[in-house]
């Protein structure tokens, strides 16, 4: 007991930091009873670390997130200036003492007397580590208020955690992590942090002025900013760490005298955080950036809601390396551009997907990823004249991801169709008289029937009135011929293909029309009445591509934690394709044999006569299939096209308005756009051929 009292006394003695009335009524027994009921050794929590989040290539950084801006440093890789000043600057006595330095306490005991308050601390490097491990373990306001209020009890908790770390870590190791948890000022939490807001570099290349700098910073990053234009006090503070640093004999006084005499020179930085600082020049990343977020967010690896995913990814320090290919994505945003410019209502954007592993190589679209709407133009829809409209600057998710429910994707639609019936055993060869108008079995939806109570499509050119089989009335789009297949088959059989390869309803209407109750009377599903995003359209292409084999749209490489390790969930790699056989490959073939028609490459097994899209073949000159799509009074105009390598899906609509027409002068746009992407996204890449169906599926 006696010892316990000596011990307490010893404690008491020290935290005398603070005025000594604080401390006088506290007592040897009291002392001893809050002893008792501290924890003996110090919990650590790794601290929040920033995730960085690179392009394929695993270099080019699209950008970072972070609550914190911090990165652990290995000690070896900082400037031994470094550790000399942050020891001159917060504890001469570090290599002395056991965690409590007694003569640092006496002295601040003697200046706080003097003082009648809290002149002078008497905190040792090792008592500060002690309060960051407690900040920045506390998981309730109440516990980080106590990690760093001023009282006796905390003074005496950091004491006994001092020495008890001192006894586990060497004295490298506990500047190690104290100088990766120190904050500096601008959200920078470590030295890794600090060097990149202060000077642009690593810590290991920091010079003695720097060093000194940023040392000095730890006491009070506030008051003695460097960035503001009073310089005085971060000039004074760094030549107080320079003079101690000579004083200690860690640097030579001619070192001193020429440190001294230098300027602050700064660099400054300010890191990337989220999507929207994406850098300037390329902005067009942001939609990827924002895809890549909404994508994380659905992972249950990282959490059991998306609030839980979206902190751990600002918080677990992970190295992302994205699926996007920044040489696509530029191929992709300058066909775009050289479509419709950003200053246009009308949005053009285009996704590339990648075959058999579902891969997102790039995202484009004619608009600026920013929040600052100051300048947009007028909003579309005359019912909210004086509004502004999402363009050029939008962060809403035109491509896909998020909550946006799409476009209406017009006859791209009728490979559903196209596929439900090759699969129920119809080879391509099945033919139908195709009329201009054709009275469906399918009841109108409410409001105006077209023909009596029945559905009454037709086809947008007479010169499609004929026998027509998948082959020809695929490439040439005939309306008339595909809802007779779709009555044939089923509509909900395309429906359900449609669920099968990624689609998903979003709007009220899509969701009731998609029931197995109404999903047999949705005859208007084959001609695209439902909304899709570019993303799943263009997944739906590359499925096709891979011989049937869809995978979930992906864009990520590899995700690696703080270690190296690869993120795992339930014994899987997060980044890993997931991937299944959605339809059998034979079907898939004879869809690609259809499709052939309508890109003018024409098919292996039947004839097409014309093709809707026959420019794309002309621009592309290698293997090509596709679809194409608009919508009744070309209120959206689609193409969907692929190789074997490679799938891409465009559009032209107004996502302000759906009733605001494109017109028939863009019907051919995103057609270019896709050709001309994939044209020059494969130039150095062998041009692969399809594989024919077998005969069973073609005749």
């Amino acid at each position: 007991m006696l010892i316990r009292a000596g011990l307490i006394a010893g404690l008491v003695l020290a935290g005398l930091s603070y005025p000594f009335t604080a401390l006088a009524g506290m007592g040897v027994k009291a002392g001893t009873e809050a002893l008792e009921n501290m924890p003996e050794q110090l919990t650590e929590t790794p601290p929040a670390q920033t995730s960085y989040v690179y392009a394929a290539d695993g270099k080019t950084l699209l950008t970072m997130f972070y609550e914190e801006h911090r990165k652990h440093t290995d000690l070896d890789d900082m400037s031994p200036y470094l550790v000399k000043a942050i020891v001159a600057s917060e504890d001469t006595r570090f290599y002395e003492h056991n965690g409590v330095d007694p003569k640092g306490v006496a002295r601040a005991f003697v200046a706080n007397q003097q003082a009648g308050g809290v002149s002078q601390g008497a905190s040792t490097l090792t008592m500060q580590y002690v309060r960051m491990a407690l900040r920045d373990s506390a998981k309730t306001p109440t516990e980080a208020l106590k990690a760093t209020e001023q009282t006796a009890t905390r003074k005496l908790r950091e004491m006994r955690l001092a020495i008890e770390v001192e006894q586990r870590l060497s004295k490298d190791e506990i500047l190690e992590r104290y100088l990766n948890a120190a904050y500096f000022g601008h959200r920078a939490y470590g030295i890794f942090a600090a060097s990149q807001v202060f000077f642009s570099k690593a810590p290991r290349d920091l010079t003695l002025t720097e060093a000194a700098l940023l040392a000095g910073l730890v006491k009070a990053p506030s008051a003695y900013d460097p960035a503001t234009n009073d310089r005085g006090a971060a000039l004074d503070r760094r030549n107080y760490v320079i003079d101690q640093m000579r004083k200690m004999n860690t640097i030579t006084a001619e070192q001193a005298a020429t440190a001294l005499k230098s300027r602050i020179r700064l660099k400054l930085s300010t890191p990337p955080n989220d999507c929207v600082s994406v850098a300037e020049k390329h902005n067009d990343w942001g939609f990827f950036c924002d895809y890549f977020k909404s994508w994380w967010r659905e992972q249950p690896a990282f959490g059991s809601n998306p609030q839980e995913r979206e902190a751990q990814l600002r918080r677990g320090g992970y190295r992302v390396v994205t699926s996007m290919d920044p040489e696509i994505q530029r191929y992709a945003l300058r066909h775009v551009l050289e479509k419709e410019g950003r200053g246009s209502p009308f949005a053009h954007g285009q996704v590339v997907v990648q075959p058999g592993t579902g891969r997102v190589l790039s995202m484009a679209v004619n608009r600026n990823y920013s929040l600052d709407q100051e300048d947009n133009g007028r909003h579309t829809d005359r019912r909210k004249d004086g509004e502004k409209g999402n363009y050029p600057n939008t962060v809403n998710p035109l491509l896909g991801g998020g909550d946006m429910a799409g476009y209406q994707a017009g006859s791209t639609f009728k490979i559903f169709t196209l596929l439900a019936a090759l699969e129920s055993g119809l080879p391509l060869s099945t033919s139908f008289y195709a009329p201009q108008r054709f009275v469906s079995q399918y009841i109108t939806a409410p409001g105006p029937a077209t023909c009596g109570i029945y559905w009454c499509p037709k086809n947008s050119s007479e010169s499609m009135t004929g026998t027509q089989t998948m082959w020809s009335g695929f490439g040439k789009s005939v309306n008339t011929y595909f809802v007779q297949l779709e009555q044939r088959v089923g509509a909900d059989k395309a429906v359900r293909m449609a669920e099968r390869l990624g689609l998903r309803w979003r709007t009220a209407v899509d969701k009731e029309l998609a029931t197995k109750e109404h999903a047999p009377g949705w005859g208007a599903f084959t001609l695209g009445v439902s909304d899709a995003t570019p993303v799943e359209m263009a997944n739906v292409f590359a499925t096709l591509a891979a011989e049937g084999r869809y995978c979930e749209p992906l864009p990520v490489l590899s995700i690696r934690n703080p270690d190296g390790t690869h993120a795992v969930h339930q014994e899987r790699l997060v980044a890993a394709p997931r991937c299944h056989q959605a339809v059998k490959a034979n079907v898939a073939r004879a869809a690609t044999d259809a499709a052939r028609c309508v890109t003018g490459y024409g098919a292996a097994r039947g004839h097409c006569g014309w093709g809707t899209s026959s420019l794309v073949y002309g621009v592309m000159q290698r293997p090509v299939a596709g679809k194409s799509g608009t919508t009744d009074g070309n209120k959206t105009a689609w193409f969907s096209g692929y190789t074997p390598q490679l799938a891409a899906s465009a559009f032209v609509a107004d996502p302000d308005n759906p009733e605001h027409l494109v017109g028939s002068g863009r019907s051919t746009m995103s057609k270019y756009t896709v050709a001309q992407t994939l044209r020059d996204a494969l130039q150095d890449q062998p041009q692969l051929k399809f594989t024919p169906p077998s005969d069973n599926l073609a005749w």
